[in-house]
């Protein structure tokens, strides 16, 4: 169980970060400025190209370590692990949302502006009461596969001593010597997991439905 909260922590944490990278990236894409359009083409190409293990290790033996070793000289191993998870994490889910962000924008009319701006609102109040109700209706089924498969992914934060579902699972299956019963409970623990999300963003979908046809 403290693997299981270890693994949700995490997950819940890197998501907000993610997001708000991802809807920045995806702002910069779509930017008049070449310069912001090159720095996100750029970004996502990074992070979708390399394996997200390789960008866990670069992040925690490159920065994370050596930054909070230096801080807390006597200890702190597991929150060390932790933010370097959370760091890497985000910038993977980012490149994807970033993405997927972007072809919501895309699928936005560009008559749904010009409506916002002909009655007077102003850029910041259309984006706000306009654009964005209709972005995250469009972009929540590409959100909800990126939110289970960082869900899957925090997994490899085990590889950096994180005690996390699978860590504390490999430690149980080693002692005991079952390794498939330990290994088959880690299984139906992520599938439950799973089957919790898909309930409650099956929710957050219907909500958004019913905002929609009420708007």
């Amino acid at each position: 169980m403290s693997g299981v909260f270890v693994t949700v922590s995490l997950a819940l944490a890197t998501l907000p970060v993610g997001l708000a990278l991802g809807f920045l990236i995806a702002l910069a894409k779509q930017s008049s400025e070449p310069n912001l359009r090159i720095a996100g083409n750029v970004y996502t190409t990074i992070f979708r190209g390399l394996p997200e293990l390789l960008t866990l290790f670069l992040i925690y033996f490159g920065v994370a370590l050596p930054l909070f070793t230096y801080l807390f000289p006597d200890g702190g191993d597991q929150f060390t692990s932790f933010v370097a998870g959370m760091v890497a994490l985000a910038f993977v889910f980012s490149s994807y949302a970033s993405e997927v962000f972007l072809s919501a924008f895309r699928a936005i009319p560009r008559g749904q502006y010009e409506g916002g701006y002909a009655v007077g609102l102003s850029h910041g109040r259309t984006m706000r009461l306009i654009v964005l109700p209709q972005l995250i209706r469009i972009a929540l089924p590409g959100l909800t596969n990126l939110w289970l498969i960082l869900l899957k992914d925090t997994s490899l934060v085990s590889a950096i001593g994180l005690a996390d579902i699978l860590r504390e699972t490999s430690i149980a299956a080693r002692v005991s010597k079952s390794p498939f019963l330990f290994f088959g409970f880690a299984c139906l623990i992520y599938l439950v997991l799973a089957v919790i999300s898909s309930v409650g963003i099956g929710g957050i979908e219907r909500w958004t439905n019913r905002r929609e046809a009420t708007r």
